[in-house]
């Protein structure tokens, strides 16, 4: 006789999708600061 195995809850999962929208924030954020300091670099130097 088997007993039938107990689902594992989907926690885990939203936790890793969040990590990884956190991370996604976290480097889209970058990204644009690094964009806004080079333009603004750029646009001092040129005037």
């Amino acid at each position: 006789m088997s007993s039938a195995k107990k689902k594992r809850p989907a926690l885990p999962h939203a936790k890793q999708k969040e990590q990884v929208n956190k991370r996604a924030l976290v480097w889209t954020g970058v990204a644009f600061a690094v964009i806004v300091i080079v333009v603004g670099t750029l646009l001092v130097l040129n005037i």
